[in-house]
């Protein structure tokens, strides 16, 4: 009795000595990952103006009011486009298949967080050697007087038969898995802004297209005009030569200036037929023929007229918020790697029938069970972890530096349109004007060479800056055209 005392005294001395140094292990693990380094948190955005306009005092504090494409370029034939663009362009369609795939990402991330759970059925025979442990463990036992019939063990080949269920489970108590939860969640809505923001590209470039086409249009006209004119003047040079008061040479440069129109024209044609199929490649279609109107319709001056909160409108853009939600992403991405340094605990279990016989196998007495707990820490890994949060802390210093460059060039980008929209308007006015005037000294040189106050060189003249100064007007209401269309982009885009 004394020595089963003595043995009992000492299990319980082994027992608090084995404590101790689980404690001291547990301890040492913990203190070294506690000096795990920080995460950057120096990631303030420079403050926004409060006005676009450094001269104007007031604040506007009115929320921006995401656009409408039918209220912003007032073009029915235009609109249509644009849905049907949305609706078949190949690019845009493929964004739609990568957002999917970044919510199975999400998904995936979600689940990290819960236990895994297998089913399992396992069924395996060994033939062990005579001369090993198992071999002389089985054939002794089948020799033991306290095994009943079926626990005697088949020694030619020893079956081993499971059928349960396994669960593991990685506990979050760092928050490692939390943040590439976290993580993949704002890269989901980063590549959501990402598709806005294409759909913006995508509905600025059919718009630009658009307004190329019907420039091209009001160009082709004003050369047929010309033309028009120029054979009138080549018809009176003529007939001015067949009574002697024109040379041969006014009647060649009449031709030859008639010709140089039609070569122009041709040009144009050709570029008709290419921006149609540009056109046509974005909307996804095979040939055809682009509706359009026949001049530009202006929309977007209400949108020009209206008080704006900078804050508001800048952080509304589609490319501003897909950077923001990218910075989030990689800041979570930093903590989820700095997480890497502390203990990961780890449990898990089975339970089900396990038998080295089929006869026994659904027996109560085969149903076995195992809970398990690990606590691991790193200590020596070839510098591995501090690597990924090095390169995981310095992609967040990135992200935060594109994300205030996006805003630094949303803001100068949006503030620069606002102005340039009214100097076009005054463009527009005084090349109206230098037309009206043109076609007046048309008119006058050819009254003034049939009186002979004017040479035939003034009237190829009049009539070459007239063509001139009406192809330029067009390119300035296109390039005011365009103007709109950047316009649309710097202020976040949308169709609905």
């Amino acid at each position: 009795m004394k020595d089963l005392l003595n043995q009992y005294k000492n299990a319980d001395v082994q027992f608090l000595r084995t404590t101790k140094s689980a404690v001291v292990i547990t301890g040492v693990l913990l203190l070294t990952a506690c000096s795990a380094p920080k995460v950057s948190s120096k990631l303030d955005a420079a403050k926004l103006p409060e006005n676009f306009d450094a001269q104007r005092k007031e604040v506007a504090k009115d929320d921006f009011i995401p656009l409408k494409t039918e209220t912003f370029f007032k073009d029915p034939k235009l609109e249509e486009l644009l849905k049907k663009a949305i609706a078949k362009n190949p690019d845009y369609l493929m964004m739609q298949e990568r957002i999917l795939i970044a919510n199975s990402h999400l998904k995936v991330a979600k689940l990290a967080l819960l236990p895994s759970l297998d089913l399992v059925a396992d069924a395996s025979g060994t033939h062990y050697g005579k001369y090993t442990m198992d071999g002389v463990g089985n054939f002794d036992t089948n020799f033991s007087q306290n095994i009943t019939e079926k626990q005697r063990i088949n020694e030619d080949v020893t079956p081993n038969l499971f059928l349960g269920a396994k669960v593991s489970w990685e506990a979050d108590i760092w928050g490692k898995l939390s943040n590439r939860k976290k993580a993949a969640q704002q890269r989901f809505f980063a590549s959501q802004q990402g598709m806005r923001l294409l759909q913006t590209r995508l509905l600025g470039d059919v718009a630009d297209l658009y307004f190329k086409l019907i420039a091209l249009d009001k160009q082709a006209l004003i050369y047929d005009d010309n033309l028009k004119t120029q054979e009138r003047a080549l018809d009176i040079v003529s007939a001015q030569r067949s009574v002697g008061k024109a040379t041969e040479l006014a009647v060649q440069q009449f031709n030859a200036q008639n010709n140089n129109i039609h070569a122009e024209a041709s040009e144009l044609k050709l570029s008709i037929d290419q921006t149609e199929k540009a056109l046509l490649t974005l909307l996804g279609e095979y040939g055809g023929k682009i509706d359009r109107s026949s001049d530009f319709l202006a929309g977007h001056l209400e949108v020009l007229n209206q008080k704006i909160s900078v804050d508001s409108i800048i952080h509304k853009r589609p490319d501003v918020s897909e950077a923001y939600f990218e910075l989030l992403a990689s800041n979570a991405d930093a903590k989820s790697a700095r997480a890497a340094f502390f203990p990961t605990l780890n449990l898990g279990g089975y339970a089900g029938f396990n038998s080295f016989s089929f006869n026994t196998f659904f027996d109560a007495g085969s149903f076995a069970w195992q809970l398990l707990g690990g606590l691991t820490a790193p200590v020596f890994n070839k510098g591995q972890i501090k690597q990924e949060f090095y390169v995981s802390n310095r992609r967040q210093e990135i992200s935060f530096l594109q994300y205030q460059n996006t805003i630094t060039t949303a803001f100068n980008e949006l503030s620069a349109l606002l102005h340039r929209n009214q100097a076009y308007e005054d463009v527009l006015k005084y090349k109206l004007n230098e037309i009206d005037h043109l076609e007046i000294a048309v008119n006058v040189s050819n009254d003034l060479y049939l009186s002979g106050y004017a040479n035939y060189l003034e009237i190829i003249n009049a009539q070459k800056n007239k063509l001139q100064a009406e192809l330029d007007f067009v390119d300035i209401q296109l390039r005011n055209a365009n103007s709109q269309v950047l316009l649309y982009k710097a202020l976040g885009g949308g169709i609905n």
